[in-house]
């Protein structure tokens, strides 16, 4: 808010980026979506779920904050039909959820605001490069320096 690269009306300069991070490897999985409602929620949990099991790593638990989107029929449904149970964090406590607010302002540092981008086109392509650098190849001190990727058991691709 209050960023004069930011416009809502239009979109221009602005993300939907939704983000799903294990808790134990911090792998991150985020993708840039048009909206945040119920069915665009949930359809990312559903693709999130698949990735995280193509890497060996089973969902159990989703912590979502209490945004709207997250309290409707459809995530709950979603949920349900992947066999995860759904968590909440407490209102207002955003550092509940501190691993994902951590990654945010961590992208936010070293891909959103680290230098101008031309087109949604390019940021996104940078992007896509920044989350690959962030799971494979970059330091975590949180993880005592190790990459998500190393604290992986099944990752077919941790060396690339």
């Amino acid at each position: 808010a209050g960023s004069p690269n930011k416009d809502r009306r239009n979109g221009a300069g602005y993300a939907y980026l939704h983000t799903a991070l294990d808790d134990h490897t911090r792998l991150a999985y985020t993708e840039d979506l048009p909206d945040e409602t119920a069915p665009t929620c949930a359809a990312f949990l559903t693709r999130a779920t698949a990735w995280f099991a193509s890497l060996g790593i089973t969902v159990e638990r989703v912590l979502t904050d209490n945004a709207w989107a997250y309290s409707k029929n459809t995530w709950r449904q979603t949920c349900r039909d992947l066999g995860i149970q759904p968590r909440w964090t407490r209102p207002w406590r955003p550092q509940t959820n501190g691993k994902v607010e951590r990654f945010h302002r961590t992208l936010l540092e070293e891909w959103a605001y680290m230098r101008p981008y031309t087109s949604d086109h390019e940021r996104m392509e940078a992007f896509t490069d920044w989350l690959h650098w962030y799971n494979y190849h970059r330091p975590h001190t949180g993880i005592q320096g190790q990459t998500p990727a190393s604290r992986g058991t099944n990752l077919s691709r941790q060396h690339t």
